[in-house]
């Protein structure tokens, strides 16, 4: 392997593999699986990909255990999830197995980029679906290319679990409600780019978005869930607007499992002050306990983590559900599929 990687080290980022693969939506049907080692792909110049925004994308991981297994986590809610965004943009939908075929078959192609266990990191696989087909029209494209390529990643955060600081964005949105906020589609994030930029400068990890309506209940934290517990309740917002986090799901039934009452509501800014504990989840993060959020606007800075750890309830339910996914912890949801 090119300049040997210190797996301990690695953050969130891309680093080149091996191998992708991709498969041609075309005449109405889905291909076959075709494996590139290339990193480039050949686009017309007029896919709706890159004029009408028909794009989608989703992000799982592998976990090599300690038995030296390879786990997958809920792969097929990501496969759930990502046929849902197609539906929201008019795109084909991959079929569920088609979906599994190819990030095993991306997994099995880079298996020695694996990180080993106990390094704190994974690998990260990125299934992309875009419209290929040529339109200058304002509609959907007739052609699709759904691919997925993969890359070890460290934390995201480069705090890891340690309390991470936000703060609050109000000029600029996220996602409007009944819009494209519950598809993982890539206009989102560029929609979150700004207000992230300003904040980054600031010295915080992430923003906080709120409603883009009334600007009073919590949205989201940049690309990730918000979460809050308070007397022994697992609260998270529920809302027109948020993409439906496969890690939150989780968390919600891992909360339930130890005997914490789960509540999914909107959620206002102004119960922060009331929150025990506060954190953000996603896939890349696992959970990121938040320390401290700062209210600029309105110049109200809450404190969380006062200790400069994660609240005990955070901690649990980060080693429960890790310890699942690295086959450390028992599954009984029947979450995890080993690699063969």
């Amino acid at each position: 392997m090119e300049n040997k990687i210190e797996w301990e080290k690695l953050g969130f980022g891309y680093r080149k593999t091996d191998y992708n693969v991709r498969c041609y939506y075309r005449d109405g049907k889905w291909g076959e699986l075709e494996v590139s080692s290339s990193e480039n792909i050949p686009i017309h110049m007029a896919a709706t990909a890159l004029h009408y925004g028909q794009q989608a994308f989703e992000g799982l991981k592998a976990y090599r255990g300690k038995d030296g297994k390879i786990r997958l986590f809920r792969w097929n809610e990501n496969a759930k999830r990502m046929q849902n965004s197609a539906r929201g943009i008019l795109m084909a939908e991959v079929p569920v197995d088609l979906f599994h075929d190819a990030i095993v078959k991306a997994i099995k192609l880079n298996e020695r980029f694996i990180p080993p266990y106990g390094t704190g990191s994974s690998l990260y696989i990125r299934p992309l679906l875009i419209g290929s087909g040529a339109e200058v029209g304002v509609r959907p494209a007739k052609e699709y290319l759904f691919m997925v390529f993969v890359t070890p990643v460290g934390p995201y955060f480069k705090e890891g679990f340690n309390p991470t600081k936000v703060a609050v964005v109000r000029d600029s949105d996220r996602a409007a409600p009944f819009g494209t906020g519950t598809f993982k589609v890539g206009g989102n994030y560029a929609a979150s780019l700004r207000g992230g930029k300003k904040i980054q400068e600031g010295g915080y990890s992430s923003p906080m978005y709120l409603d883009c309506c009334e600007k009073k209940y919590i949205d989201e934290i940049g690309a990730a869930n918000f979460f809050a517990i308070k007397d022994n309740t697992y609260i998270t917002p529920k809302s027109p607007s948020i993409l439906p986090s496969i890690t939150n799901m989780s968390l919600i039934q891992l909360a339930e499992d130890l005997g914490i009452k789960v509540e999914r509501r909107p959620v206002s800014i102004e119960e922060l002050s009331t929150f025990e504990e506060v954190g953000a989840c996603g896939t890349a993060a696992v959970i990121s306990p938040i320390g401290e959020i700062n209210d600029i606007d309105k110049g109200i800075v809450y404190k969380f983590c006062k200790d400069g750890k994660a609240g005990p309830i955070s901690l649990k339910l980060y080693e429960t559900l890790v310890g699942i996914q690295y086959g450390e912890i028992a599954d009984k949801h029947n979450w995890i599929t080993i690699v063969e």
